[in-house]
């Protein structure tokens, strides 16, 4: 048995384990390790970012354009003291709508500016937040329906409100509050020839009894000297004017008219 050199015997060895080997087993080792680090962050939350909000601040909800714009129109704009008021009319309902920009009104709307040239009604815009900021709408300026002049003279509407909610402004409807729907100078000329029917503009509530020393007072009255107080309190109705004022009101032209 031949002894080999122990320089040969090293040779030999290092031609079965060379250390070039050694890179290739850690670059292996390295992968295994960024592969692992690699599927331990893949479970782990992704962060939020700005990006994923561009969507919503493009779109968001609670600004988006109701449809409502396209049945209402802007029939005037008003200063009141330091106060701008406009008013709306909607074609669909004949309801008119009054609103500010201080506050917003019974429907939920405010007023938040006018554009165009206050001299020029076909220029101006409004901008309105209906439902306490649920959209904004642009409302352009409109001439409001004519109204229809009948024979005794009474200026009335044919489209605007159906008797029930009134003709005029708020809180009633209609653009003028001379302008009565045909339901009210229905009812106003039906209470002219009824003395004890009441009507919806006296003052005086549905289930409340006209006082005895009124009804005298108004069947002293002509039919048509009746009509034309009733159409007069209409218009105070339709001003707004609550059931208090215009029961005084009504009783002082049944005295005027009386003393004529």
């Amino acid at each position: 048995m031949h002894s080999c050199p122990i320089p040969l015997c090293l040779l030999a060895a290092g031609v079965l384990w060379a250390p070039g080997d050694l890179p290739a087993q850690t670059s292996d080792s390295t992968t295994s390790v960024a592969m692992a680090a690699a599927g331990e962050s893949s479970i782990l939350p992704v962060g939020i970012t700005d990006d994923n909000f561009a969507a919503l601040r493009e779109r968001s909800p609670f600004f988006r354009t109701l449809d409502i714009s396209g049945s209402l129109i802007l029939t005037g704009i008003a200063r009141i003291e330091d106060e701008t008021v406009a008013t709306l009319l909607d074609l669909e309902t004949h309801t008119t709508h009054v609103v500010s920009k201080s506050e917003t009104n019974q429907d939920g709307w405010q007023l938040m500016e006018v554009k165009g040239d206050s001299s020029d009604l076909q220029s101006l815009t409004a901008k309105i937040k209906v439902s306490g900021g649920a959209g904004i709408v642009s409302i352009r300026y409109e001439k409001s329906p004519p109204p229809v002049k009948v024979m005794n003279g009474v200026l009335v509407s044919t489209r605007i409100g159906n008797g029930t909610a009134g003709g005029g402004t708020n809180p009633h409807g209609g653009p003028d509050p001379r302008v009565l729907t045909p339901d009210q100078l229905a009812d106003a000329q039906k209470a002219a020839r009824d003395v004890r029917a009441g009507f919806k503009a006296d003052g005086y509530g549905d289930n409340e009894a006209i006082p005895p020393e009124v009804v005298s007072k108004v069947s002293r009255l002509s039919v048509q000297q009746r009509e034309d107080i009733n159409v007069k309190m209409y218009e105070y109705r339709n001003r707004g004017l609550g059931m208090t004022e215009r029961k005084k009101i009504y009783n002082n032209l049944l005295d005027q008219e009386l003393k004529r």
